[in-house]
């Protein structure tokens, strides 16, 4: 659509604000969802946040960079701030840097396409305890136990893993009686929850990070 007619206005400091009596709103914030947080929803104009994470979480589910700059160029009612459409590229291109992988003779390893990639994150003080010594200049053995650590470890240094080392089968969180459920952003989060609700047919206690949630 021509300049001018979006509904969605796009900031520099990477927040989207729709315009939710415009038209096109709906199809803007859908094709907006995978790559953005809703942060507020007043009844006019909406705001919505892009972050580090929520661009890692759109890639993780099969999104690209040039997809995403497709929706803000497509829907923006003025010209997208340049800068912003290369932080969104830069940012997107460092998911899948770092995987880790099952190895037959070493187990977890940390795997990476570049070896200075490697050789930064393993000097990170909080990273060191987490891993062994490395087998070469792109791998290093990490501890079973700390999957899930260094992974959160390594988002906050800006070097999201792609994890392909894969689960053992166990029982649904259902069938266990207990569990977590782990999607990223737009991956259904709440159907899972609503079917679980649905088939409990109980009271259920629903807690949220904010108001926006909350109404959500």
């Amino acid at each position: 659509m021509p300049l001018g007619d979006g509904p969605l206005i796009v900031q520099s400091d990477k927040a989207v604000l729709p315009d939710v009596s415009h038209p096109e709103a709906g199809a803007a914030r859908a094709a907006l969802a995978p790559y953005a947080e809703l942060e507020r929803a007043p009844e006019h104009i909406h705001t919505y946040r892009i972050t580090p994470l929520t661009l890692w979480n759109a890639r993780a589910v099969g999104f690209d960079a040039e997809q995403a700059v497709d929706v803000l160029e497509r829907y923006s009612r003025f010209p997208v701030p340049p800068a912003l459409l290369v932080d969104v590229a830069e940012t997107m291109a460092r998911y899948g840097r770092l995987k880790l992988v099952k190895h037959p003779a070493h187990g977890l390893i940390l795997e990476a396409d570049d070896p200075p990639i490697l050789t930064e994150v393993t000097r990170r003080q909080k990273i060191q305890p987490l891993i062994a010594k490395p087998i070469d200049d792109l791998t290093v053995p990490v501890h079973p136990s700390a999957r899930g650590q260094i992974k959160q470890e390594l988002t906050k240094l800006g070097w999201p893993v792609e994890d392909l080392a894969g689960y053992v089968d166990g029982e649904s969180f259902w069938q266990g009686g207990s569990g977590v459920v782990v999607l990223p952003c737009s991956a259904d989060k709440t159907i899972v929850g609503a079917a679980s609700m649905a088939q409990a047919q109980t009271t259920t206690l629903i807690l949220v990070t904010n108001t926006v949630a909350g109404r959500q």
